[in-house]
């Protein structure tokens, strides 16, 4: 009798085991999309934005647009997991709950650590954690490896561009920082609230390196403006130069290592 109840639990763990397991995603974050696709786990992902480029050739379902989810679409679609990052709509995010699906959300994160964090847990959720692990291992050695050599160097005043009209720059306590920071850079931006910056004021700072993140022709249009500038120590030592959105803005990883290396050039 003891040994049929065992049976009985054992099976009973398996069932739930298996009905926890996840097989169908919906992703409504860039981010979140590519962490699936490093991780290996694309052939979960059944629906997306269209701006998450990396799914976009892959005949996957739209659900999104960057401002805007189609509830209806998402549901349809059925998925055993939803991530959303906290720039949706809370309103939105209530009504996929209260559909039943599961929702898991992820904020931006504000530094290095919490960017391998929340891999981490993705890793987790789609059952690749072992592969989360052995990627944020390898990642983050590579990316102790380039602090290590600039940490040889003398700091360099950095400005970190992120758009033109505005302009806007990276702030403190945000994972773009730690860009700055890793490779003994001071952000001109330092103690500032707010991004937006004039062009006055990153003149005045003077910074020795400019680091723009691509914005398509509007990125050429500031290279020309900042070399303008004869007197501007970037321009003087040839430090200005694009980083591409795609990669710079989207906090995985593997993500921020090429971030690094482009850096590192």
């Amino acid at each position: 009798m003891k040994k049929f109840i065992l049976q009985i639990a054992l099976l009973f763990f398996a069932i739930t085991a298996f009905s926890q397991s996840t097989q169908r995603v919906v992703s409504l974050a860039a981010s979140l999309t590519k962490s699936l696709y490093h991780l290996g786990a694309d052939d979960l992902v059944v629906g997306h934005t269209n701006y998450c480029n990396i799914a976009k050739d892959d005949g996957k379902e739209v659900v999104a647009s960057a401002i805007q989810v189609n509830i209806e679409k998402v549901i349809a679609l059925n998925p055993d997991l939803v991530l959303i990052h906290t720039m949706t709509k809370p309103k939105t995010i209530e009504l996929l709950k209260k559909a039943g699906l599961k929702v898991e959300i992820f904020n931006t994160p504000k530094d290095f650590d919490e960017v391998c964090e929340q891999f981490l847990e993705i890793g987790k959720l789609v059952n690749k954690y072992d592969k989360a692990e052995q990627i944020v291992i390898d990642v983050t050695k590579q990316v102790d490896e380039i602090k290590k050599e600039f940490s040889k160097q003398k700091e360099q005043k950095v400005f970190f561009q992120l758009g033109t009209k505005p302009i806007f720059s990276v702030l403190d306590n945000t994972y773009m920082a730690d860009f700055i920071r890793f490779i003994n850079g001071e952000n001109i931006a330092k103690g500032l609230k707010a991004g937006t910056v004039t062009r006055e004021f990153v003149l005045k700072a003077n910074p020795d390196v400019i680091a723009i993140v691509n914005m398509g022709m509007l990125s050429d249009e500031e290279i020309q403006i900042w070399n303008s500038y004869p007197d501007l120590s970037a321009v003087k030592k040839q430090n200005i130069f694009f980083v591409e959105s795609d990669m710079a803005s989207t906090p995985t990883p593997i993500d921020f290592l090429n971030t690094m290396i482009v850096l590192q050039k």
